[in-house]
């Protein structure tokens, strides 16, 4: 039992390393290549086995942004791992896989059908 909370604790303690790491690298990048500008790291979770590393980004626009900045993305894909290793100064460095994260689309939705309930009550009183 306290060893399977030793072993969570240390994997979002090292969920958290990886995307502080990751989120400097990009803001660097960022301000190099416009291609991929706009992009935010919203979350980062390691495999069980922790060989993949998967980056869960959030565009300014949508899924179609995402969509037609991710070659651009994963043309820096080796020189953030090589990052990663330096960094982290651990055995492996976990390959990196990016995704598109889905909560921030459903957050807008939800604000904006709140947004629009509430200037419908405000209509109707």
């Amino acid at each position: 039992m306290a060893g399977l909370q030793q072993r969570d604790i240390k994997r979002a303690q090292k969920e958290k390393q990886l995307s502080r790491e990751l989120s400097n690298m990009l803001i660097k990048i960022q301000q190099d290549d416009i291609s991929i500008q706009g992009l935010f790291i919203n979350s980062v979770r390691l495999s069980p086995d922790r060989s993949v590393c998967y980056v869960a980004f959030a565009a300014s626009g949508n899924k179609e942004e995402f969509d037609k900045k991710l070659p651009f993305l994963i043309l820096y894909k080796p020189s953030l791992r090589t990052g990663l290793a330096k960094a982290l100064n651990a055995r492996y460095t976990p390959d990196l896989i990016f995704e598109y994260d889905q909560a921030s689309e459903k957050q807008k939705r939800i604000e904006s059908l709140l947004t629009k309930i509430s200037t419908e009550k405000y209509e109707n009183s």
